[in-house]
């Protein structure tokens, strides 16, 4: 079957370089034909849907492998199944020139419509199945009772008296008194035996009632059973719905922030753009997307498919009853791979630009990397070969039908060698930034604290790195790491920890206020939102102060901590410092 031959890993990663939510990962592969693909969204059920429609794709390619495959191999089979290998060849090498071609057929604007989850919860519900399971258990039937012998006559027991039995009256007598014994010893052994049956039938209906009773316990246990499948069936089909139409609101929330130019939005819709498009199973079809908001240039870099992975077969011919195949010639396939490069640029390009109905793109830049054996080295390198920076209201005026690809390539000054074939790699124009860019250099503030330095008072750029500095040592650890964002004293993140643990790690949104005051609910309600915004697993707020009753009761069962001052203090000389809290002081001061 062709599911045992597709395998799926998902994984879930913290995506560093824009907003640190949680991106939700999915590995496909096909052993049949060596085909991995890696789908990712930011949602889970969005990334289902993406996952169960590349396996129809893959089942449907495979089933056409697996039907040439079975063809009867006679003479007239053999040829026939040359004739349609080489029209697959010449189709796969067609489908290689038209790549640029296919997608002006296209609209490639995002069907939100498509991207919900539209299936139905087809289990039947346990309730029809009743009346089945019921009739399949015996109902005992009534037994019959035993019947009594006839009840002996005094009339059957007579003597017979002969004529001198009725002369001498001590014969007759003595006959009369041995019928009479006869008759008593029957009648009672009739009595005796009518008890037996009467023993016998109590115990046949015993035995009925038993049998009755054990039948109605287990017409009510499958009964029982049935409401309790009945309801477990109401519950799955209430979490399927619901699940279903979480999904599906998620959908129609993406689509609205997306028309907002949020920028999480934004990359997760140019990734369903790039993830719909159409491409030759052996091609790699990777990338990473990453937007800036402000210029509202988007940055693709984008795995192109080696010089291996082209498709070079152009007939198959049969020579003495065996297939032979003939290949396109090393000019023609270098030739074909450089146009290939110029062409998956173009139409990425364009479908990205076409889909763009938000106008949240006005630039483009596309790079183009190619994974490969270097032939001088014999290792296997990543390099870049060609790049691009396209503006959309430019490139949306071309007549891609009737380009030249790699004029028009030039003609917006992408760089690339003048055969990319050779692989030389290039400087990218326009790079997607591996850091955060919020993230900036800290300081030591620690060692310079003793028993006397008042937290509530200490300059609150040297407080938000003391707290950074003290749970870099708490969560070190463990392997985890504290990185402090530019101070800008509103409220936002102040740290950023990054816990390994694979339980109670994870992403955590540090906050520090330098309060004399008691801290209230909002500031508390705030953390939750940059928690929830950030895509992170827990909060932690930090003041010299103390908090509100309100504060305590907004926390409860949510992946917040509240640490006021003593919780701070204890902190510090858990790790070998010592400082005071005075907030009286620190009040006097701040006159």
């Amino acid at each position: 079957m062709t599911k045992d031959l597709i395998q799926i890993n998902y994984r879930q990663e913290y995506v560093g370089i824009r907003t640190y939510k949680i991106k939700y990962i999915a590995e496909i592969t096909h052993r049949g034909f060596n085909d991995f693909k890696v789908l990712t969204s930011d949602h889970s059920g969005i990334l289902q849907n993406k996952v169960i429609a590349h396996i129809a794709k893959l089942e449907e390619k495979w089933d056409k492998i697996v039907e040439k495959e079975n063809i009867f191999r006679s003479k007239e089979e053999i040829q026939k199944e040359a004739n349609l290998l080489t029209k697959g060849a010449i189709n796969a090498l067609k489908e290689i020139d038209n790549i640029l071609l296919h997608t002006l057929e296209v609209d490639d604007t995002v069907d939100w419509e498509q991207l919900k989850d539209k299936t139905k919860f087809n289990f039947p519900t346990p309730e029809k199945e009743l009346n089945k399971l019921l009739s399949a258990i015996t109902k005992p039937k009534q037994p019959s009772n035993l019947d009594y012998s006839k009840k002996p006559e005094t009339i059957s027991f007579q003597p017979r008296l002969s004529f001198l039995d009725k002369i001498i009256k001590s014969k007759k007598e003595n006959k009369i008194e041995q019928a009479n014994s006869i008759f008593e010893k029957a009648l009672n052994d009739w009595v005796q035996n009518c008890k037996t049956i009467d023993d016998a039938n109590q115990n046949l209906k015993n035995k009925f009632q038993n049998e009755i009773s054990n039948y109605e316990k287990e017409i009510e246990k499958v009964k029982q059973k049935n409401i309790s499948d009945i309801k477990n069936w109401e519950k799955e089909k209430f979490e399927f719905i619901s699940n279903q139409e979480q999904a599906n609101i998620k959908v129609d929330e993406m689509k609205q922030m997306y028309l907002k130019l949020d920028l999480s939005s934004v990359i997760e819709y140019c990734d369903l753009v790039l993830n719909n498009s159409q491409y030759p199973v052996s091609f790699p079809k990777s990338y990473e997307i990453d937007y800036n908001s402000e210029s509202k240039i988007l940055i693709v870099e984008y795995s192109l498919p080696s010089i291996e992975e082209l498709p070079t077969l152009n007939e198959i011919k049969v020579i003495k009853n065996e297939l032979k195949e003939y290949h396109i010639s090393e000019a023609q396939l270098l030739k074909m791979f450089d146009a290939t490069m110029y062409n998956i640029t173009l139409r990425t390009l364009h479908e990205l630009f076409e889909a763009d109905i938000a106008n949240a793109i006005e630039a483009i830049s596309f790079n183009g990397w190619v994974n490969s054996i270097n032939k001088a080295t014999g290792k296997r390198e990543n390099n870049c070969i060609l790049s691009i920076l396209a503006k959309k209201l430019e490139f949306m005026e071309i007549n891609l039908k009737h380009v030249d690809p790699k004029t028009c390539f030039k003609n917006f000054k992408g760089i690339g060698s003048s055969k990319l074939n050779g692989l030389t790699a290039i400087q990218p124009i326009l790079q997607i930034s591996r850091t955060d860019r919020r993230f900036t250099n800290h300081y030591e503030v620690a060692d310079s604290i003793d028993s006397s330095t008042n937290l509530a008072s200490m300059d609150w750029e040297d407080f938000e790195n003391l707290i950074r500095e003290v749970f870099g040592k708490e969560f070190s650890s463990n392997g985890g790491e504290v990185k402090v964002t530019q101070a800008s004293r509103d409220g936002g993140v102040d740290a950023i920890a990054f816990d390994p643990d694979p339980i109670r790690g994870g992403k955590i949104v540090i906050q520090a206020k330098r309060y004399t005051n008691t801290v209230g609910v909002s500031a508390v309600r705030d953390l939750y939102g940059t928690v929830m915004n950030e895509g992170a697993t827990k909060g932690i707020l930090v003041t010299t102060a103390d908090y509100g009753p309100d504060a305590y009761e907004f926390v409860k069962g949510k992946p917040l901590t509240l640490m006021n001052g003593a919780n701070l203090l204890y902190l510090l000389e858990k790790h070998g410092h010592q400082a005071k809290i005075d907030i009286k002081e620190a009040r006097e001061n701040m006159r």
